[in-house]
């Protein structure tokens, strides 16, 4: 069984004889262990962060651009082994782990690397040089579900920036940060630039936001831990920024292409088992096509394999863990409870699967807006499909949760851009377009502050001073 270290100012450190179990969650097993990290861990961690950080502030963006791109082609050439790294520690089905936590990621990376030598590093305003500077040391947070992704969307703009980097990645798949740490140490990142502390929240991620030598915290994660990390953050006045917590609408007009409408809806709260922020858990339609919408996504949720993750023809892995198993299928159970309609799947492990922590898919309708399972984030494969009536109803419903993240509205194409503009949310897709790695990413609300991606994403990881001459 594989111990992993914590990567401290370049090397491998072995922290604490205390270490965390980490499981597969499709069989139970405990397939390696790292360090329970303390707070004199981060504290070497911050010290190596601190004094690297003058050396790679000096050095000019466009090396620093080449340092990510090697990065990015790193990461590439490593696909396979990342691959079944994250869908041994977090369960994504294998195909998943290819085609998304590895390719997005990589393409993350690259975009970063491209963008240097257009950026404004510097402006000139009248007789004042405006120069955009690194802030200093990043602390870094992120969670199981996009393992490579989280980290990576937040290192490559830190990076570039000229910033160095203090990184907590989540104890339940912690793995893939090893990996990412070798292969920016081969980029010809410096000793210190980037380290990872292992451990828990409670420990390592409340000592990061704390910590008086780290000069921004960058956090993604459920809401109610970014209110912890910004408390903590505030007494030190350091930049924060958050990707919280989601509660996405996907609003289909009743001229709508339905059955493309339908199936990309429920493609996008299955995908990775649920465990996405920027899913679309309720699906709104016109309540004259409740049944129709129903039909539709029983069919393409049916059509979902539901198993072993290394299997290639398999859809959809267990949860992340059998502590959020039990958390997914105690909202199944509540949504039973309230009296919302199950047309697909209910509570339980599919059938076959006694074993492991597999959830059914599961599709609820005529769930009226107020209700616990349309309010609070669920984070598994579970929809909700709630009837409205009239475009002022469903803009009404979309935005009547905490949450601001993402969303989406299928319809004749003037119609549902005007739909999208009322959304109070940081991203919307209409009728399906696809994801655009410069465009910035974020949540309005209680779904976070910041934007991540493109030059929005760069600029959240620097400082602005002017100097008049």
């Amino acid at each position: 069984m594989n111990t992993a270290t914590h990567w401290i100012g370049g090397r491998h450190v072995a922290g604490t004889a205390a270490l965390i179990n980490v499981v597969n969650p499709a069989t139970g097993e405990v397939i390696a262990q790292v360090p329970a990290g303390t707070t004199v861990d981060v504290d070497h961690a911050v010290a190596a962060a601190n004094a690297a950080f003058a050396g790679w502030a000096a050095t000019d963006p466009a090396e620093r651009a080449q340092v990510v791109g090697r990065i990015a082609d790193g990461l590439r050439g490593r696909t396979e082994e990342i691959a079944a790294t994250i869908t041994s520690e977090m369960g994504a089905p294998i195909t998943l782990s290819r085609t998304a936590q590895v390719a997005f990621p990589v393409a993350v990376a690259a975009s970063f690397a491209a963008l240097a030598p257009d950026f404004a590093w510097t402006e000139q305003i009248g007789n004042s040089l405006v120069v955009r500077e690194p802030i200093g040391v990043i602390g870094a947070i992120t969670p199981w579900n996009f393992p490579l992704q989280q980290i990576v969307s937040k290192l490559a703009p830190a990076l570039l920036a000229g910033n160095t980097m203090v990184f907590k990645p989540s104890e339940i798949a912690p793995l893939t940060a090893a990996i990412l740490a070798e292969v920016a140490a081969e980029a010809g990142l410096p000793p210190g630039v980037f380290n990872v502390v292992h451990g828990t929240g409670p420990t390592v991620g409340a000592a990061i936001a704390a910590h008086p030598g780290i000069d921004m915290v960058s956090f993604t994660g459920s809401t109610r831990a970014g209110r912890q990390v910004s408390a903590a953050a505030a007494e030190t006045v350091k930049r924060v920024t958050l990707e919280l917590g989601g509660k996405s609408a996907n609003i289909i007009l009743d001229d709508a292409d339905f059955p493309e409408a339908v199936t990309r809806g429920v493609a996008m709260v299955l995908t990775n088992g649920g465990q996405v922020c920027g899913a679309w858990p309720r699906m709104l339609v016109p309540a004259a096509r409740q049944d129709e919408a129903i039909e539709l996504a029983v069919a393409a949720a049916a059509a979902y394999t539901v198993g072993d993750p290394t299997d290639e023809s398999v859809h959809l892995g267990p949860m992340a863990s059998e502590q959020h198993r039990q958390r997914v299928n105690g909202y199944i159970e509540r949504g039973l409870a309230d009296g919302a309609r199950l047309v697909f799947g209910g509570p339980g492990r599919p059938g076959g699967l006694p074993e492991g922590a597999y959830v059914r898919p599961t599709i609820f309708a005529d769930v009226v807006p107020d209700a616990v399972i349309a309010q609070e984030e669920i984070f598994g494969p579970v929809l909700t499909i709630t009837p409205y009536t009239g475009d002022d109803q469903a803009v009404q419903i979309a935005n009547s949760t905490m949450y601001g993240l993402t969303g989406a509205v299928f319809g004749s194409h003037d119609r549902a851009m005007a739909i999208a503009r009322r959304l109070r949310t940081g991203q919307v897709d209409v009728n399906g377009a696809h994801w655009n790695v410069l465009a910035p990413f974020g949540g309005y609300k209680q779904s976070g502050n910041g934007r991540e991606f493109g030059r929005h994403g760069l600029e959240e990881y620097l400082e602005t001073k002017s100097i008049q001459g």
